[in-house]
């Protein structure tokens, strides 16, 4: 059994709380470092799976939460963003987030990030997201993922 209780899963619980949700956390036995692997362990479409991923705009961190079916086009993304998009470093990931790579929420970050959401996630009733830790991810939906981060809708790939 793995202990369910995390300070930064404790922090997206109440950053998902503020935008007045209450969504189940669930808590894998094993890691789910990959949309494959946590769409397999909830038994949904690898595309209803909502990955956090950390990019740099111009050296500042940026927030594309991407279909798990889909990966990101950073020379098509910053084009559409008038500039450079590049990885982010696990240190530059852990100092924006608050959170490792492979657990990284949409919310629950020491300060807002520019965010981008994948216009594909509209596509499912319900997308899954990463809550703060590699063991969790939460339900929600298109819609309240664009609410709660403050993001813009946008393709990620042509």
């Amino acid at each position: 059994m793995v202990n369910t209780e995390h300070v930064a899963v404790d922090r997206v619980r109440a950053a998902l709380n503020e935008h007045g949700l209450d969504p189940e956390i669930r808590w894998f036995d094993e890691a789910a470092t990959t949309a494959a692997a946590a769409a397999a362990a909830l038994g949904i479409p690898v595309g209803a799976i909502a990955n956090s991923l950390i990019f740099t705009l111009d050296g500042e961190p940026l927030l594309v939460l991407t279909s798990g079916a889909h990966r990101v086009d950073t020379r098509f993304l910053g084009e559409r963003l008038g500039g450079t998009i590049g990885r982010a470093s696990k240190e530059l990931v852990k100092a924006a987030t608050g959170q490792v790579i492979g657990g990284v929420a949409p919310v629950g970050h020491p300060s807002p990030l520019r965010t981008l959401v994948d216009e594909e996630l509209a596509e499912f009733s319900v997308v899954w997201a990463a809550a703060g830790h590699a063991h969790t991810v939460f339900p929600t939906t298109f819609a309240e993922l664009l609410r709660v981060t403050g993001g813009a809708a946008t393709a990620v790939e042509p």
